[in-house]
C-alpha cells in the first residue's frame, strides 16, 4: 500500500521541493495541509490533480484544525520564519509552538502511530563565533531576541514529550534562489561568523529519503547541513553574493554589522545525517552557479549602475549602525562586543 503522507509548509522554499520530490517518487499517498490562500500559488495549483488537501490555519485555536484521516508520516515544515518571527512574535508563537502543539495533538488521535518530521532551527544554539563547531549534544543557548529560535525549541519539546514516533532535524541556513530578501536582519550577522549552507533541494531530499529510514531517525535529533563543500565565512558569502548580484564590493561602515548575538556555524555530527539519507548533491559553487544563471543580465547591468543607490539604502536599513548613531546603550549592548 502506498503511505500516506501529510505534509504542512508545501507553499515554503523547502516545502515546494519536498513536494515536488515526493510526487516523482510516484509511491505516497501525498496530502497537504495548508490556508486557503496557498491554494493560489502557481506551483501549488499546477500540482492539485496529483494531491489531496486539507485547509486549515496553523495559528487558530485548535477546535478550528480537524485532522480525522490516518496518515503514516507527516512532515511538518511550516513555520512563521524571520524577519516577519522578530516583527511578530506573538504570530509566531502562534504559528510555530502552538501551532505544531495543536499539529501533534491531532495526529496523536488520529494516527497514533504516524512517524513525524519536524524541522527545527540552527538558530537554537545561539553565537557560535568563538566555537563555530557544532553537535546536537551542545546546550541550547537563544540569542537574545531571537524569538523565532525560541518558537522553535518549544515546538521541539511538544514533539518529544508526545507519544508518536518522531525525528528532528535542525536545519542549517538554506540557501536557494531568490529566497532571502533584503531585509535589515542581513546586518544581524557578524562578518566572521561560519556559515554552513544547504540548498532547498538538498534539505527536501532529507526529510523526502527519511520517509523510508525510519528505524534510524525515530526519536533522535539530527543537525542538517551541506557538509564541508558548503561551508564558508559570511563575509565571504556576502562579498561572493554582491559580485553575483552587480553591486561591487562589500563596502560598508565598520558599524553596519553586528559583532555578536546571531547564530549559525559549521555542523561537526552534520554526516550522521548524510550517511543515512544520501541527501547532499549540491556545493557551495552549485548555489553561486545557480543563483547567478537566475539573475538577468539588464536586471545586474541596471544593479551596477546604480549599485551606490541601492547599497545606501541598505545601509539606512541596518539596525546595529542606527544603533551606534543614536546611542542606543540597550541595542548596543545586544549587537557589539565592549
Amino acid at each position: 500500500m502506498r503511505k500516506k503522507i501529510l505534509l504542512t509548509g508545501a507553499s515554503g522554499t523547502v516545502g515546494k521541493q519536498v513536494l515536488k520530490q515526493l510526487i516523482e517518487a510516484n509511491k505516497y499517498d501525498i496530502t497537504i495541509l495548508c490556508r486557503k490562500s496557498a491554494l493560489k500559488d502557481k506551483f501549488i495549483k499546477n500540482q492539485l490533480q496529483k494531491i489531496n488537501y486539507l485547509i486549515a490555519d496553523l495559528k487558530l485555536p485548535e477546535n478550528q484544525l480537524k485532522i480525522t484521516k490516518k496518515y503514516d508520516v507527516v512532515i511538518h515544515l511550516a513555520a512563521i520564519i524571520p524577519p516577519l518571527a522578530d516583527h511578530k512574535p506573538q504570530l509566531a508563537n502562534a504559528v510555530n509552538a502552538n501551532g505544531t502543539k495543536y499539529l501533534v495533538n491531532q495526529i496523536s488521535k488520529s494516527s497514533p502511530d504516524a512517524f513525524f518530521m519536524y524541522s527545527s532551527s540552527i538558530s537554537i544554539y545561539g553565537d557560535r563565533i568563538a566555537n563555530p563547531l557544532i553537535t546536537t549534544l551542545d546546550p541550547i543557548k537563544i540569542s537574545e531576541g531571537d524569538h523565532y529560535a525560541e518558537t522553535k525549541v518549544a515546538a521541539e519539546n511538544v514533539l518529544m514529550n508526545s507519544n508518536l514516533d518522531w525525528t528532528i532535524f535542525r536545519l542549517s541556513a538554506i540557501m536557494g534562489v531568490k529566497n532571502h530578501k533584503m531585509s535589515p536582519l542581513m546586518f544581524h550577522m557578524p562578518l566572521n561568523t561560519s556559515i554552513e549552507i544547504c540548498t532547498p533541494s538538498d534539505t527536501a531530499r532529507a526529510f523526502v529519503n527519511g520517509i523510508e529510514k525510519k528505524e534510524e531517525l525515530k526519536n533522535k535529533i539530527f543537525n542538517l547541513g551541506g557538509g564541508q563543500k558548503c561551508r564558508t565565512t559570511y563575509k565571504e558569502f556576502l562579498t561572493k553574493n554582491f559580485e553575483i548580484n552587480g553591486l561591487g564590493n562589500l563596502n560598508f561602515p565598520k558599524k553596519c554589522f553586528a559583532e555578536k548575538n546571531f547564530h549559525c556555524g559549521f555542523y561537526k555530527d552534520g554526516d550522521q545525517l548524510e550517511k543515512i539519507t544520501n541527501f547532499r548533491k549540491n556545493s557551495l559553487s552549485d548555489y553561486y552557479k545557480m543563483n547567478s544563471e537566475a539573475i538577468p543580465y539588464l536586471q545586474k547591468k541596471i544593479a551596477f549602475l546604480i549599485k551606490g543607490l541601492i547599497k545606501l539604502y541598505m545601509r539606512k536599513q541596518s539596525e546595529p549602525l542606527n544603533a551606534f548613531k543614536n546611542n542606543d546603550k540597550i541595542m548596543i549592548n545586544r549587537f557589539f562586543i565592549d
